[in-house]
């Protein structure tokens, strides 16, 4: 048996932890508040700002983990150096955790280092450095934080009025300490995918059907899978996405996100760990879900093959409250009366507005009519009603 210390305990936290758990392994969920998702399902939990440097090698000296898990951003992940030094596995390493942990850090690998395509950016940070990077990029443009997850800080700017509510979300709802933002070229694109991609210990880089999503607030909303693209697309995302895994080395599940346009395939982002839009696979689409990729790929288990075995796609359940109270659900028996329907309460304790709560999950044959499936998770998903009652 393992030790795990799971550095982040959220809904993806959750699906690991209860991943590691059925291959006999202890989990350690971290959390900055007490009863995150994870530590629901969790052996053991500890509280803690993962930012406090201290805090985090006091924690790593009681644990002794064998292995250590990040799953959010907001960690002093320079600390993972020296774990790493000590024998300590950090997933899928500390380079990588590094790297993918900084829009900057990643954005300059792949550009100066590895020669991928990706939107025209210009970083800034000061409200001068922001001006004059919207004027080298151009309106419309996109603004990131350059530490955030799930689409905190992002928005578009379409018009100049738009400018200074955009510098505001950028430097003040990043995660961390880094107030500094990222400013890209719009994409005119027609699709935009994940490529879940799985690096192994010993073992060939393995693919997922492509996931097709749709992003709000820069959060996503839907996924779908498979995303039905063209084979030299294909090729393309996944020469790419195995360039920058094995750039930034170690071994698990990628979440490796593309832009297709009609000029070929744009890198956007990387997450070294599962991503949102794959919680679709939760809805049976593959031999194995991404959560179990990444729990075998972390423990060196090999893997050989990943198999489509049906179509699904995933909606996300939204608050539409603050409250520092876990909801009232109602309207899931309506929802699950359907057979194909299955839903994952994330078990939040608080809400606030436009926090993913939950997910409806739908599947179906292979050859189902994708549009008819993404309209029935999203029907069920507005069947479900979060309420302080």
């Amino acid at each position: 048996m393992k030790t795990i210390l799971l550095l982040g305990s959220g809904e993806f936290g959750k699906e690991f932890a209860i991943a590691m758990s059925r291959l006999g392994h202890r989990v350690v969920a971290v959390d900055s508040y007490d009863g995150a998702p994870a530590q629901q399902v969790s052996a053991e939990r500890a509280v803690i700002d993962m930012l406090d440097g201290e805090a985090l090698d006091q924690l790593v000296e009681r644990v002794k983990p064998d292995i250590i898990v990040p799953e959010i951003e907001a960690i002093r992940t320079e600390r993972f150096f020296d774990y790493e030094s000590r024998g300590i596995h950090v997933v899928p390493s500390a380079r990588a955790a590094n790297f993918t942990m900084n829009r900057r850090a990643i954005r300059d690998l792949a550009v100066d280092e590895l020669g991928i395509r990706t939107a025209p950016f210009r970083y800034a940070k000061t409200r001068d450095e922001f001006q004059e990077a919207i004027k080298e990029i151009g309106i419309p443009c996109v603004v990131k934080p350059l530490m955030s997850s799930s689409g905190k800080g992002q928005s578009t700017i379409r018009s100049e009025t738009d400018i200074e509510r955009a510098w505001q979300d950028g430097i003040g709802k990043g995660r961390g300490d880094l107030n500094e933002v990222i400013v890209e070229g719009f994409v005119d694109f027609h699709t935009e995918i994940t490529l879940l991609t799985v690096t192994q210990i010993n073992g060939p880089t393995l693919f997922c059907a492509p996931i097709g999503h749709v992003q709000a607030r820069g959060d996503y909303q839907e996924s779908w899978q498979p995303c039905h693209i063209s084979e030299s697309d294909l090729a393309s995302a996944q020469e790419m996405a195995e360039r920058i895994t094995r750039g930034l080395t170690g071994a698990g599940l990628w979440g490796v996100e593309f832009f297709l346009t009609s000029e070929g395939v744009i890198f956007s982002e990387l997450s070294p760990r599962p991503h949102d839009t794959g919680m679709v696979t939760l809805a049976g689409t593959q031999n194995l879900n991404e959560f179990e990729l990444h729990a075998r790929a972390v423990l060196g288990i090999p893997i050989p093959q990943i198999e489509l075995q049906r179509a699904g796609a995933s909606a996300v359940i939204l608050a539409s409250y603050d409250s520092p109270f876990p909801p009232h659900w109602s309207g899931v028996e309506l929802a699950l009366a359907q057979g194909n329907v299955d839903i994952r309460n994330f078990g939040k304790p608080a809400t606030r507005i436009h926090r993913r709560m939950g997910v409806v999950l739908v599947s179906g044959a292979i050859d189902t009519d994708m549009t008819e499936l993404r309209n029935q998770a999203k029907r069920a998903a507005n069947m479900i009603t979060l309420s302080t009652a």
